[in-house]
C-alpha cells in the first residue's frame, strides 16, 4: 500500500464555523430571501409588493437576469429593483465543454475575486448540475484538487443558487445535445464541504425546491448533498424534514487509511460516520449513497472491498465507485479496470448495490478544483 502522510491538524468542522479570515460576503440577492423577504425589500423601495413576485418569476421561472428584458416592470423601476435584489454574483471566467457538448464546466469569479466551479451534465433522460458550496475547501483530503487549495470562504445562499439558475438557463437554451431542455437534478458535489456551510446550503436547497416563483421547482428527491462525514451536521440534516439524498464520501472502510485520506476521520471515526448515515436513512427513508474514489494501490485491495461489504450489508445504501480523476502532477492515479471490476464483484457478492460512476470531463480539468487551479496557475 502506498504510504500517505498523516495530517495532524484537523480543520474546524463545527456546523456554522467560519473561515479563519473575515469572509467578504456578496451583496444581498433575491435568492438569499424567501418570497415574503423579497416583498419586504420591494416595499422599502416604495414599490407594490407584487413586484417581488414579478422579479422572482423572471429569475426562477424564465431564467432571466437582465433587467432590460423584464418588460412587464416599469422602466423607471427596473434599475432600482435590480440594484436591490439582482446584483451580479457570478462573472464568467472560462467555459469548457467535452463529451460532444454534453458536459460543460464553468469557472466563475465572485465579487471578491474568489474562484468557484460548476458543471452541467446532460443525459438522455435528465440534466444534472454539480454546484459548489464554498470557495475552496478546508477538509484537506490529499487526493482532491480543491482540498489542496484550502478554504477561502463560504458561499452565500444566492451564490450557490445562482450557479444552478445559470446552468438551468444553459439547459433551456438547448445547448446539451440529446438531453431534455430542463435542469432536473442538482448535486452539491462541487467545491467545498456542503455541511460546513450548513445554514446557507439548507436555504439554497429550499430555494431550489420551492415551486416557482419562490424557487426553481426541483424535486427534493433530485437533490444530493455530499459530505466527508461531519457527524453533528448529518444528524441535524436528518431532522430538517427534507427528502434529499445524502452522499457520504467514505473512500476507505478502515480508520487507519481513512484518517489519512479524509482527515476529518481523526475526529469522527468510520463507525460514528456510518451510524449518522443510518440515522439519516431511518429518519427519511432515503437510501444513502456511499462515495468511494478508487485509488490505485491505496484503497482498492480485495480485503477492503470485503470489509466495506460487511459494513454495508443489509443497510439502505448504495455504493458509487468513482474512478479517480488525477490532478496534474499528482502521485494519485485511478485503479486499473480489472481491480475495479473485482472490487465491484465482491461488494455485489455481499449483497451491496454498487455502480461505477460515469467518467465525465477528464479532458476539461473535470475533477473538482482542477479548472480553478489551472486558472490560477495560468
Amino acid at each position: 500500500m502506498t504510504s500517505l502522510p498523516v495530517i495532524q491538524t484537523v480543520p474546524d468542522t463545527r456546523v456554522g464555523s467560519a473561515p479563519s479570515r473575515r469572509a467578504a460576503m456578496p451583496p444581498r440577492h433575491l435568492a438569499d430571501l424567501d418570497l415574503p423577504g423579497r416583498q419586504a425589500v420591494v416595499a422599502e423601495l416604495g414599490e407594490p409588493a407584487f413586484r417581488a413576485r414579478q422579479l422572482s418569476a423572471h429569475y426562477f421561472g424564465r431564467l432571466v437576469r437582465d433587467p432590460a428584458r423584464m418588460t412587464d416592470l416599469p422602466a423607471a423601476s427596473r434599475g432600482r429593483l435590480a440594484d436591490a435584489l439582482l446584483p451580479e454574483l457570478l462573472t464568467p471566467v472560462r467555459d469548457v465543454a467535452c463529451d460532444g457538448g454534453a458536459t460543460r464546466k464553468s469557472l466563475w469569479r465572485l465579487h471578491d475575486g474568489s474562484l468557484v466551479e460548476s458543471v452541467l451534465m446532460g443525459y438522455r433522460d435528465r440534466v444534472t448540475a454539480c454546484i459548489s458550496s464554498q470557495a475552496g475547501c478546508g477538509m484537506a483530503c490529499p487526493f482532491c484538487a480543491t482540498g489542496q487549495a484550502g478554504l477561502t470562504r463560504n458561499l452565500s445562499t444566492a451564490e450557490i443558487v445562482d450557479q444552478a439558475v445559470h446552468l438551468a438557463g444553459v439547459a433551456a437554451s438547448g445547448a446539451l445535445p440529446g438531453s431534455p431542455p430542463r435542469l432536473s437534478h442538482v448535486v452539491f458535489m462541487g467545491m467545498g464541504e456542503p455541511l460546513a456551510n450548513y445554514a446557507r446550503v439548507i436555504a439554497a436547497v429550499r430555494r431550489l425546491t420551492a415551486p416557482a416563483p419562490e424557487g426553481l421547482g426541483l424535486s427534493q428527491r433530485h437533490v444530493t448533498i455530499s459530505t466527508v462525514g461531519l457527524v453533528p451536521a448529518m444528524r441535524r440534516l436528518a431532522e430538517e424534514g427534507l427528502s434529499v439524498t445524502l452522499a457520504l464520501s467514505l473512500h476507505a472502510p478502515d480508520d487507519e487509511l481513512r484518517d489519512e485520506l479524509v482527515p476529518v476521520n481523526q475526529r469522527w471515526k468510520v463507525t460514528e460516520v456510518l451510524d449518522a448515515a443510518w440515522h439519516y436513512a431511518e429518519c427519511t427513508g432515503r437510501r444513502v449513497s456511499i462515495e468511494y474514489a478508487m485509488i490505485r494501490d491505496v484503497n482498492d485491495q480485495p480485503w477492503r472491498a470485503d470489509l466495506l461489504g460487511r459494513l454495508l450489508a443489509g443497510r439502505l445504501a448504495h455504493v458509487n465507485l468513482i474512478p479517480l480523476n488525477p490532478t496534474p502532477g499528482s502521485r494519485w492515479d485511478a485503479s486499473p479496470k480489472p481491480v475495479e471490476r473485482e472490487f465491484v464483484r465482491r461488494l455485489r457478492a455481499a449483497g451491496v448495490s454498487t455502480t461505477v460512476r460515469d467518467t465525465r470531463g477528464r479532458e476539461i480539468d473535470g475533477a473538482c478544483g482542477q479548472l480553478a487551479a489551472s486558472a490560477v496557475a495560468g
